[in-house]
This record gives C-alpha cells, structure tokens and sequence, in this order.
C-alpha cells in the first residue's frame, strides 16, 4: 500500500542524556538532543528556519518546562520563518502536528520539534512538578475541583479509569503488571534507559506500594531529566536528508466528549479512542498494517486503552491482548520497545516517538524488530491525545 499523503515527513530525532538528577541545564540537553537530530537528517543549524515545543516555557511547575521557542532560538543560534508553542491541543503531539501543518503549507522547510525538561533535578519533597500547583497557591480550571477532594495527582484522576474499567471488564493488576514487566525487559536492550539492568518481576510489582488505588509504584513513568528533538521537513525537502523520510501518513486529534477527568460520558474510554477513528478514518491504512506501536505509558492503564482506542483489540480487551503476550518484542504488536516512559523514562511521549523512529530506520540494535515499516504513535491519558501513523517506504 502507497502512502497518500505525502506533505511532511520526519527526516532526524535525537535525544540527549537522559537519567534521574543529572543536574545539566535544560538548555544543554537542548543542544545535545539538536545536534543528534540535525546529524542524522544532514541538515545544520541554517537550514532550520522553524521551530515548535510543547508546552512552551512555564515557570509554575520546577523543571518541568524550562525553555520555549525563545529560550531555544538564542541557545540554538536559529533564525527561523516560522515558529509556535502549543499548550492547548492535541496531548504532546501538538507540536508535531503543526510543525506538519507548517511544512505542508509553506510557513517553514525544516521544523525542530523538542521537548526538554530537568524534571528530576527540580524535584523536592516540597515541589513536584507533575502537581498542577507548580508550587503556586492558585489553583483554576478543572483542578479547582479535583484538588479539594484529595485528588492532586494525574496517578489519583487516572485510577478512576483503572477502577472502572477493572469492573466493567477482564482487566486484572495481573495484567497491567505484565505489561511492565514486558517494557522493563525491553529496557534491558536499550543502553540509555533508567531501568536497564533492573529486571522486574511479577511479585515485585504486586508487592510494591499502592500510589493510588489500583495504581502501584511499577504502575507510574519515571521522570527525568533530559530532552528530545524531532525534525519534520516538507516533502521536497524531505527526500534531500541523508535520512530515508518518514512519512506522517495520518494525524488524529479529534475530540469529541468533555475535555474532563472525571466528567466524561464514559469513564472506560478516554481521548485516545476518539483520536483512534479520526486517524483510521485519515487513511487507507488500518490497524493489521501496523508492525509496531509506541503507546502513552504515563500510567500502565493507559496502553490497554490505547489499544482498544486505535481497534488492535476489541473494548474491553485490552488486558487479555497483553496477557496472550501480544505487545512484547516478538508478538503480533510489539508496543514501546525501548521499555517506554515506564522503564526508559518520561519525556511526555517524544521518547516513544524517537524509538519508532528508530525502528523504522532500522538503528535499534538489539531491540530492532525484523520488520518495521508501518508504525503508529499515540501519545496522551484522559481528557487529550494525539495520534501519528508513519511510513516508511
């Protein structure tokens, strides 16, 4: 099958030393993931002329976005066409779409993509920055209500989901805990991961501590510090990269229920499965062309989720397509094999991408499956979420 929609395509990624309290400048892991990307694509700094992030720079929460486009451009030494910071939108991946939708309309050539964050090394017993006080003493929006009810923790708002869907359907902590299990062996063959060299095991992880109920410790990523770069060019620009292209062949971002944590119509469906049939209803590809998958893994529940979203399994069966061993290295849909956020670490799904990517270039060394031609990335929990189908051909 030929891919039709040939407007943008990702021609570098690269990322930078990532671990737990490296205590490097956020601007410096920038720098170093840059460079990787512009090296793998051939490209240099001036032929960069956009620029995009999520979230953009925020000085509420520690570490957790440090620097936007503005902080980029002058570490970067870029003179850009183009450029944007994206809060609102689809999950993570706002920042890859409009870099597409940037390319494919003229506004730029060549988009770097990033995601930086000294997560780790801003942590304290006081200020976390997956909190959405930040430290601040404000609170608004939809945490005005979450908050006062002793829910200040995505691991709080996401246990609803797990509860739920555990009573509506064959869903076990079995089988949320295989599903780390299969990650954490695949972190095994990743040389950058936090948890290389770590196994885990079925007793380990029943046994360790409840963070919020049925959500353990093994259950939540890791944060860290580090950051990621991605590079989306034009297609007649694409095929000049030293890089064969990776064609963004559909892109879904829909959103149809409330923008809500707890407020939702359905609370054994999040965002991702509307997202899933705006991006199959983008294309003439479909779910038993895909060979691999990187799938949201902020929390364990959400790759069951993601995918029953994206239809590789039916509702409800996203525990037992685990539990057949479908999503490790050689199942029917290996799913984050570099071990995901949950054992390589929490780059807000710019890691998952950079290992699809790899994959598809065929530069995963001992995880690299045998065929990787078609890949889907989701990326999001709850109320948001975005999605990629890429191509390479």
């Amino acid at each position: 099958m030929q891919a039709q929609n040939r407007r943008a395509a990702i021609t570098g990624v690269g990322m930078s030393e990532i671990g737990r309290k490296l205590d490097i400048p956020a601007s410096v892991l920038l720098a170093q993931a840059a460079r990787k990307a512009m090296a793998l694509s051939g490209l240099t700094i001036a032929d960069i002329d956009g620029l995009t992030t999520y979230p953009g720079k925020s000085d509420l929460a520690p570490g957790m976005s440090p620097l936007g486009c503005v902080e980029a451009r002058d570490i970067l030494g870029l003179q850009t066409r183009w450029h944007s910071s994206s809060y609102d939108g689809p999950a993570q991946f706002s920042a890859i779409m409009i870099a597409a939708m940037a390319v494919a309309t003229g506004q730029a050539r060549h988009v770097l993509c990033f995601r930086a964050l000294t997560e780790s090394s801003s942590q304290s017993a006081k200020h976390r920055a997956s909190l959405p006080t930040g430290g601040s003493t404000k609170i608004g929006g939809q945490f005005q209500w979450l908050l006062p009810m002793g829910a200040p923790s995505a691991t709080n708002w996401t246990a609803q989901f797990a509860t739920r869907i555990m009573h509506e359907y064959d869903l076990t902590r079995e089988d949320l805990g295989q599903q780390c299990i299969f990650q954490r062996a695949n972190a095994q063959k990743n040389p950058h991961a936090v948890f290389n060299g770590k196994m885990l095991s079925m007793d380990e992880y029943i046994g360790s501590r409840m963070i919020s109920e049925p959500l353990c410790l093994f259950d939540c990523d890791i944060p860290i510090d580090g950051a990621c770069a991605v590079i989306v060019s034009a297609a007649d620009a694409a095929v000049d990269c030293h890089s064969d292209p990776i064609w963004i062949e559909a892109m879904g971002s829909a959103l149809t229920d409330r923008d809500s944590w707890d407020q939702r119509t359905d609370l054994t469906t999040m965002a991702a499965h509307d997202v899933g049939k705006d991006l199959w209803a983008r294309t003439d590809f479909k779910p038993s062309d895909v060979d691999l998958a990187g799938l949201y893994d902020g929390f364990s529940i959400y790759v069951p989720m993601w995918l029953e979203a994206l239809d590789f399994c039916g509702r409800g069966e996203g525990g037992q397509f685990i539990r057949a061993g479908k999503t490790t290295l050689e199942g029917e849909l290996p799913t984050n094999t570099s071990g995901g956020q949950l054992s390589e670490g929490r780059l807000h799904g710019f890691g998952l991408l950079h290992e699809i990517c790899y994959q598809l270039w065929g530069l995963a060394d001992a995880r690299q499956l045998a065929k990787a031609d078609c890949a889907v990335c989701g990326v999001g929990g709850g109320p948001v979420a975005g999605a990629l189908l890429l191509i390479k051909e």
